[in-house]
């Protein structure tokens, strides 16, 4: 689990205990020959929180200026690309995807972090745009920061 993924599922199951829903967020073990379909899954009565999250991080200090479907994201051996499995997976499971991108911004300075629904990340990908660029990653909801954890709203999410 990287760093990114752990914080949000701490920071949702906070955003749970303090406003006192039943739910749970939580990642699934991952073994090396089994398919991970999802980073973060929220589990929830709640049909808003009943959610699945990719989490993607780009080093803008190293020079990252997009994230491109090809380099972020995998294609299995059966030729397969993850977002064609995450979106079958969501279709399936009637969960409200998301993907999650950090941005890294190099040592000494922060980092931010948007979430995009995952009907807008599959309509461009459909389209054969073959990345999001850090100005339209930056144009979706910024999952705010507190301190060095995240402050979860899902209600912020919907794109303005």
């Amino acid at each position: 689990m990287t760093e990114f993924e752990r914080m949000l599922v701490n920071s949702f199951n906070a955003y749970i205990e303090e406003n006192d829903i039943r739910a749970i967020s939580y990642r699934l073990k991952q073994h090396r020959f089994t398919p991970q379909f999802l980073d973060v899954l929220v589990d929830s009565l709640n049909p808003d929180l009943y959610l699945g999250i990719e989490c993607k991080s780009i080093s803008v200090d190293k020079g990252a200026s997009a994230l491109y479907f090809s380099q972020h994201f995998t294609v299995d051996k059966k030729g397969v690309h993850q977002i064609d499995r995450i979106s079958d997976y969501l279709n399936k499971s009637g969960r409200r995807g998301f993907l999650a991108v950090e941005l890294r911004m190099g040592a000494g300075h922060g980092r931010e972090a948007y979430m995009v629904s995952w009907e807008e990340l599959e309509k461009k990908y459909l389209t054969k745009n073959l990345k999001l660029t850090l100005e339209e990653i930056r144009s979706f909801p910024e999952i705010k920061r507190d301190g060095k954890d995240y402050r979860i709203d899902p209600g912020e999410w919907e794109r303005k």
